[in-house]
């Protein structure tokens, strides 16, 4: 009875920690994995795996492994290597219990990661600056990178980029000559014909405030518009956010050295 009574009193006593742990579970799930994961398991599209009903162990692994960088991901290694063993395997146990939803099943965006502050301007003749050209021979489509007068004078100076920067990605569809290749001009890149999307990364103050602090990118938002201008709903923010977390030492640019370089000529 003494034995009895001993271990259910270290049972009572462990129920604070338990519960803590299980808390501090639901907390991450609600603010980063929900993003792409769902709160339930349910991913949000097709290319993201549904992790309720999976084993513990097999999702404890797989995380210990983007965070080890033996299994290859832009998205997950930056997250998995914010969070240490325990917090794994608390995720992994969370999942685990959760009930499988049928293949079909999705979940929503989260609001706080895939709501985004970025607009495209009407026009890059002013306030911005073109400073990169990128041909896609495979793609048959031409990118130029514009940089707003902001970012340009901040590289310029090797400053990180401040609030009110941004960077814009316009892609063409190159002009095809008669054999269907891409027809270049004058300075070798491909001539551009019609839009066929923008991409966008901006920043102003107060942008990051509702952003989880594991994929936080400062103030810095994303956005995809199509050849419309309309912006695509269907991109999750929070892929773009974990994407360039690991880029905190270069503004979160990926070609800041491309940038700078243009300013500084």
């Amino acid at each position: 009875m003494k034995v009895l009574l001993q271990v259910l009193a270290l049972g009572i006593l462990a129920l604070p920690t338990f519960a803590a742990e299980t808390d501090t579970a639901k907390e991450r799930v609600g603010t980063v994995c929900a993003a792409c994961h769902g709160m339930n398991g349910v991913s949000v599209a097709d290319h993201i795996p549904n992790l309720a009903g999976q084993r513990a162990a097999y999702l404890t692994n797989q995380l210990e492994s983007f965070r080890d960088g033996s299994r290859k991901s832009d998205i997950m290694k930056p997250i998995a290597e914010q969070l240490d063993g325990a917090e794994l395997a608390r995720l992994a146990t969370h999942f685990s219990a959760l009930p499988p939803a049928p293949s079909s099943a999705k979940s929503a965006l989260l609001d706080t990661t895939s709501r985004t502050n970025v607009t495209l301007p009407s026009s890059f003749e002013r306030g911005f600056k073109r400073y990169l050209v990128k041909n896609d021979a495979d793609g048959k489509v031409v990118t130029h990178y514009y940089a707003s007068n902001v970012a340009f004078a901040a590289a310029a100076t090797g400053k990180p980029l401040p609030d009110g920067s941004g960077i814009y990605l316009v892609t063409y569809e190159a002009k095809l000559d008669a054999d269907g290749n891409p027809t270049k001009g004058s300075d070798g890149n491909f001539i551009p014909n019609q839009v066929r999307s923008y991409t966008a990364m901006a920043r102003e103050a107060g942008w990051g405030r509702d952003v989880p602090s594991v994929l936080r990118n400062e103030n810095w938002n994303y956005a995809v518009f199509d050849a419309k201008r309309e912006i695509r709903k269907s991109v999750n923010q929070a892929e773009c956010l974990a994407c360039h977390k690991p880029k905190a030492a270069s503004s979160y640019l990926f070609l800041l050295n491309e940038l700078t370089a243009a300013a500084r000529k």
